[in-house]
C-alpha cells in the first residue's frame, strides 16, 4: 500500500457507498466509538481516511466469518 493511499480523504457520500450504511447509522456508530473518526478540515468540512474505513469493512467481514463458523 502506498503512502498516498493511507492518506486519501473521502467525504460522507463515499463512506456511505463503501459501507452501505445510512448517514444516521454512521453517526450513531461514531457516537458509540464503533466507527472510524472523522478528520476535521475546517469549520464545516469533515472527511474520513479511506484506509481506515476499508479496514473497518474488512473487520466486519472477518467477524461475520468467525460467527458463521
Amino acid at each position: 500500500m502506498s503512502f498516498s493511499t493511507l492518506r486519501r480523504f473521502i467525504k460522507l457520500a463515499e463512506v456511505k457507498a463503501l459501507t452501505t450504511l445510512s448517514t444516521s447509522e454512521i453517526y450513531r456508530r461514531l457516537a458509540a466509538d464503533a466507527f472510524p473518526r472523522q478528520v476535521v478540515l475546517g469549520p464545516k468540512s469533515v472527511v474520513w481516511i479511506e484506509s481506515e474505513v476499508l479496514a473497518w469493512c474488512d473487520a466486519r467481514i472477518a467477524e461475520s466469518r468467525v460467527e458463521a463458523a
